[in-house]
């Protein structure tokens, strides 16, 4: 992780990365009986270099079916 920082010229320490990607956070909510419902936090544009500088692909979610 250290040399992959350092390979994209990213001036970030590795353990400052991992606090700022730990903040993504995947969520999947089910209520009674019905389909649950996956999200995913907003990933900003610094969170977004970081994946790009470790060569990470950026985290998405299935595409769902609109509620009606």
């Amino acid at each position: 992780m250290r040399s992959r920082l350092k390979d994209s010229n990213t001036k970030i320490s590795p353990e400052r990365a991992l606090d700022k990607l730990r903040r993504i956070q995947h969520q999947v909510v089910k209520v009674n009986d019905l389909e649950p419902i996956a999200a995913l936090s907003s990933i900003n544009q610094e969170n977004t270099a970081i994946l790009q500088a470790l060569t990470i692909k950026k985290p998405t979610l299935p595409a769902q079916l609109t509620l009606l």
